[in-house]
């Protein structure tokens, strides 16, 4: 997703089933002009469903929630397109978390003990196309991928976009047999990118080749 248009302030959508928090975080963004909150939700099936309503460029989503959790409707609001950029906001710091929120579509990770001008920020960077994470999280992220080899940290999802780019197939194609957006399929390979250690197609499907992902029959 483009950085929206600077005529216009930043959409944000706040989902957390804590009250307090979403008032919190709904005061400190009032205080930033380019910043607009247009939704505030209270689990993730409300978070949804306001994402399609009023299409927010950021939200800010908390993972422990009811009925719907964060981690779910990251899933289902990056499947369905459309362009909100999800940023985690919630207490835990664990690599468990880090990893899945990230690997069902989250661009960003923050913390809610995090400094108020780093959620702003964040929020900023999201919108910018970048992922922000908290110096916390960052370095978690940053051991997992010492201690793990170059591929290891893919999700069964971008092994079957990766395998699939290997093939030659296009990402129109790719968004098609996987049931899946276009614009999913590149943030998919924007995450695979960093993760093999490649900066652009040619070099991923080659690396595909090489690891044995591509069959014989699809080349």
């Amino acid at each position: 997703m483009l950085a929206p248009e600077s005529d216009r302030p930043i959409r944000v959508l706040i989902a957390d089933d804590h009250e307090i928090v979403r008032i919190g975080i709904g005061k400190l963004l009032e205080n930033s002009p380019d910043i607009e909150v247009v939704g505030v939700a209270v689990d993730g099936e409300e978070a949804i469903a306001m994402c399609a309503e009023h299409v927010p460029d950021v939200v800010l989503m908390d993972l422990e929630m009811p009925r719907v959790g964060g981690i779910e409707a990251t899933r289902r609001i990056v499947r369905a397109g459309g362009g909100p950029r999800v940023v985690a906001l919630t207490s835990f710091a664990d690599r468990e978390h880090i990893a899945e929120a990230l690997d069902n579509g989250a661009v960003g990770y923050l913390l809610k003990d995090s400094a108020p001008d780093e959620i702003v920020s964040g929020i900023r960077a999201a919108a910018a196309g970048e992922s922000p994470l908290t110096p916390r999280v960052a370095l978690t992220v940053v051991r997992e991928l010492r201690t793990a080899g170059p591929g290891e940290n893919l999700s069964d999802r971008e092994r079957e976009v990766l395998a699939l780019v290997g093939a030659g197939v296009p990402n129109k194609q790719i968004a098609l047999r996987l049931g899946i957006s276009p614009k999913t399929v590149k943030s998919h390979l924007s995450h695979i990118f960093r993760q093999i250690g490649v900066s652009d197609r040619f070099q991923a499907a080659m690396w595909a080749r090489r690891h044995g992902l591509v069959e014989d029959s699809e080349s």
